[in-house]
């Protein structure tokens, strides 16, 4: 069944991959922008323009809501804890009142994060206890909390919490693409300036979460208001930057350890349990790392030669 769904953050690395993905299925996708000097994707059938932190903006009408723009680094909002609280709780406001109004109101999905978690022992599900470690994980907590108020208003909320996630597209302020910028920047013999590359966190495909998100927006029925999306396993930096480099086929560079890069509040080993969404919906990463790493170098590759 065809459905008309919305994307917010429709440009960004993760609302591209669901864009793409949607449209293949043959869905109707609405993107909504903050801006129009980004280039749309070119699997959109509308866009709609709108800066949702500082105004509600009207949706034609749809099935689905995915709600995936927002201030997404955890470092930044250490510098800029009340920007990411109020832009990332501003938007779901903005956007919430405005699905209340609609003459039928549609399953609105918003985007949190599985950093939000305590660190604890073994996979991390749904039931596991939440710590502010960081702004940025204050303000998902405020969003989960912000979409609990809403379905108590009618609307169908579901709040997913992301782990970690890499792929084709994505830009710097992440582990992938900074050791990919680092890597380029590197002249023989030079050692490569990194963080912790002994943390071990759970890294999926984006292509895996762009379709997590599609079943998520597909169910006819949903037995939760909150779903993990996570691989199950737990890899160290130094696992990507192994990777990447078989990727590109380079030698294991030496690394210099950057000073401070790690945060008091960062944990050893973070690993989520999806068990909720596989169970319920079918859903399991189907791509490993090796993969989404040679093919996140390959369009790095390709991206150069243009």
């Amino acid at each position: 069944m065809s459905l008309r769904i919305a994307i917010t953050g429709a440009d960004g690395f993760v609302g591209r991959h669901v864009a793409r993905l949607a449209a293949e299925r043959g869905h109707r996708v609405v993107g909504v922008l903050r801006s129009e000097r980004r280039e749309p994707p070119p699997d959109l059938d509308e866009a709609v323009v709108a800066d949702l932190a500082h105004a509600a903006s009207a949706l034609p009408p749809v099935d689905v809501v995915l709600h995936l723009a927002g201030l997404a680094a955890v470092g930044p909002s250490f510098a800029q804890p009340q920007r990411y609280l109020e832009q990332n709780s501003a938007m779901v406001t903005h956007l919430a009142e405005s699905l209340l109004q609609a003459d039928e109101r549609p399953r609105l999905i918003g985007a949190s994060s599985g950093a939000v978690y305590a660190p604890g022992e073994g996979p991390l599900d749904e039931r596991a206890p939440t710590a502010c470690a960081s702004p940025y994980v204050v303000s998902k907590l405020l969003v989960e909390l912000q979409l609990d108020y809403y379905r108590g208003r009618g609307l169908e909320t579901i709040a997913v919490r992301p782990f970690n996630h890499l792929g084709p597209g994505q830009g710097e302020g992440f582990l992938l693409p900074d050791l990919a910028a680092g890597l380029r920047r590197l002249r023989p013999g030079e050692a490569l300036p990194v963080g912790d590359l002994t943390t071990r966190r759970d890294y999926t495909d984006v292509r895996d979460v762009a379709a997590a998100y599609l079943a998520l927006c597909e169910a006819p029925v949903l037995e939760h208001p909150l779903y993990n999306v996570a691989s199950g396993i737990a890899r160290s930096g130094e696992e990507v930057l192994a990777a990447l480099c078989a990727a590109l086929g380079v030698p294991m560079p030496p690394r210099v350890r950057i000073a401070g890069e790690r945060r008091p509040v960062d944990a050893q080993e973070v690993v989520g349990d999806a068990g909720r969404l596989r169970d319920e919906l079918g859903w399991r990463p189907r791509i490993g790392l090796a993969e989404t790493v040679r093919d996140f170098a390959a369009q790095g590759m390709r991206a150069a030669t243009l």
